[in-house]
C-alpha cells in the first residue's frame, strides 16, 4: 500500500499539473471508485457535485490526499493497494483499469486508475482545512502541527511495542510497514522493544529518525516494488534501491554483514538485523 513518501509524490505531481484547473466534466465509469462504492445515483450525484469547481490546492495527511475545491470542500482520495492517478491529453486511450475520468478545462484528464479496486474518491467537507473522514487521523510528522514532544511522550507511555506504535495512525500517521522497518533498522531497536523502554530523548530521536527515513524517500520518488504505484507521469520511484531492512531477506546488513530476517507481524511481514536490532532486557 502507498505510504506517506508515495502519496506525497503523487500529490507535488497533481499539484503541478492540475492547479487552477476546473472541472469541465466527471464520467464515473465504475462505481466502484467511489467512496463508499454506490450505484449510478451516487456516480450522478459526484459528478454534479464536482462539475464547474476549481481544483485550488493538493493537500495530505499520512495517506490520504484531497484536492481543495473553490467552495471549501474537498475531493478526497485514498489510493488504497493500487490506486493511480494520471494527467494525460483527453484523447489519449484509456487504460482498462480506468475508473473516473475528471475532464479538466484545460484539454486534459485526470483520471483515477485502481486495480484492486480498495482505494477511491469522495466528496467531503473540510473541518478546519481537514476532511471529515480524516480528522481521527493524527498528523504525520511533516505537519506544522506535529508536537514531536508530545507524541513522543504518548508513545512511552503506551503498553504496546514500538513497531505497533508507529503504525498507529491514530499515534503518528503515514508510517507504514516499510518505513517503520527502515526506521527500526536505523535505529538499531527490536519491533518488538516495549514503548516504556525509550527514555523522553529517545523517543523524540526515534520520530526524528523516522521523518529522516520518509523525506529520504519522498526524495526517491517513494518505493517501488511493482507497476502498481507509480506518479501522475506513470514514474516509479527508486527508493527500494536504497532500502537497509525491508524486503531484503537473507541480504547482509548494511552496517554488521549479518543477514536480514524475515518475520511474520500482524498478517504482514517485519524485516530486521539479528545483530544490530536485539530486543534488549527492560
Amino acid at each position: 500500500m502507498p505510504e506517506l513518501p508515495e502519496v506525497e509524490t503523487v500529490r507535488a505531481g497533481l499539484e503541478d499539473h492540475v492547479i487552477p484547473a476546473v472541472v469541465e466534466g466527471v464520467d464515473v465509469i465504475d462505481a466502484r471508485g467511489l467512496r463508499p462504492s454506490g450505484g449510478p445515483e451516487d456516480a450522478a450525484l459526484f459528478q454534479t457535485a464536482l462539475t464547474g469547481h476549481q481544483f485550488t490546492a493538493v493537500r495530505r495527511r499520512g495517506k490520504y490526499l484531497w484536492f481543495v475545491l473553490n467552495d471549501g470542500t474537498a475531493m478526497l482520495a485514498h489510493l488504497g493497494m493500487s490506486g493511480q492517478f494520471r494527467v494525460v491529453d483527453r484523447h489519449a486511450t484509456r487504460h482498462r483499469h480506468t475508473r473516473i475520468v475528471i475532464a479538466l478545462n484545460d484539454g486534459r484528464d485526470l483520471r483515477f486508475l485502481d486495480q484492486r479496486t480498495f482505494g477511491g474518491l469522495a466528496l467531503a467537507p473540510l473541518l478546519d482545512g481537514i476532511p471529515g473522514p480524516v480528522v481521527h487521523i493524527a498528523p504525520d510528522p511533516f505537519e506544522k502541527c506535529f508536537d514531536v514532544d508530545e507524541v513522543a511522550r504518548r508513545l512511552r507511555t503506551r503498553k504496546s511495542t514500538l513497531k505497533k506504535s508507529l503504525l498507529d495512525q491514530t499515534l503518528v500517521s503515514g508510517i507504514g510497514n516499510i518505513y517503520a522497518d527502515e526506521t527500526l533498522w536505523r535505529a538499531r531497536y527490536h519491533p518488538e522493544t516495549p514503548c516504556s523502554y525509550l527514555s523522553q530523548p529517545k523517543a523524540v530521536e526515534l520520530l526524528q529518525t523516522a521523518r529522516e527515513v520518509i523525506a529520504e524517500a519522498i526524495s526517491a520518488g517513494g518505493t517501488s516494488f511493482d507497476a502498481l504505484y507509480v506518479n501522475v507521469n506513470g514514474e516509479s520511484g527508486y527508493f527500494s534501491r536504497v532500502l537497509d531492512a525491508y524486503g531484503r531477506e537473507n541480504q547482509p546488513c548494511h552496517r554488521c554483514g549479518a543477514l536480514i530476517v524475515r518475520e511474520h507481524f500482524m498478517n504482514r511481514s517485519s524485516f530486521r538485523c539479528p545483530r544490530c536490532q536485539r530486543l534488549r532486557e527492560t
